[in-house]
């Protein structure tokens, strides 16, 4: 394992699997330290310069990306919003009653949200008046599970009260 021309190969494979990798997961930046790494270990490697000191500049560039990246890496899932896909985005938010959602399990009426309208259901299988604010707590295929917020805190094991900013409609 000592050949200069194997690593050379080595290094090269490296650098280009580390890159498709970091390619395929965009944004983390976790693989693009080891592709440097890999890449001027191979530049070393056809220049002739040893095994030992390829390892060692290998590491050291890694470990001076991973340094080098992370705080960016850390910004960037700091500022990007952790907002659910589809209808996922509505849980959380709060809506208005249109039509009565009666008592009993998986009985339905309509709530406006975000100017849609949407069939939804209640948490407990409690009825709804129309006009009573809710707040969608899950989705139950395409119907929203809600709980009234004049409900909010009255019994165990219910949803969190809302902030002030979660109680305005959108």
């Amino acid at each position: 394992m000592d050949s200069p021309e194997l690593w050379r190969w080595v290094w090269l494979a490296v650098a280009a699997g580390a890159m498709l990798g970091e390619m395929a997961t965009a944004g983390s930046f976790f693989l693009l330290p080891f592709a440097l790494g890999g890449g001027v270990a191979a530049a070393l490697a056809f220049a002739g310069v040893g095994v030992a000191v390829e390892w060692l500049v290998f590491v050291a560039v890694s470990v001076a990306g991973i340094a080098a990246t992370r705080p960016l890496a850390r910004r960037l899932d700091a500022a990007s919003p952790v907002e659910g896909v589809g209808a996922r985005r509505w849980i959380g938010q709060t809506g208005t009653v249109l039509e009565a959602i009666p008592a009993g399990p998986h009985e339905t009426g309509l709530v406006r949200l975000g100017g849609q309208r949407w069939r939804a259901e209640s948490l407990e299988g409690t009825a709804i008046g129309p006009d009573s604010l809710v707040k969608v707590v899950d989705l139950a295929g395409t119907r929203l599970v809600v709980w009234p917020l004049d409900q909010l805190g009255s019994s165990t094991g219910t949803p969190a009260p809302l902030t002030a900013d979660e109680r305005t409609l959108e």
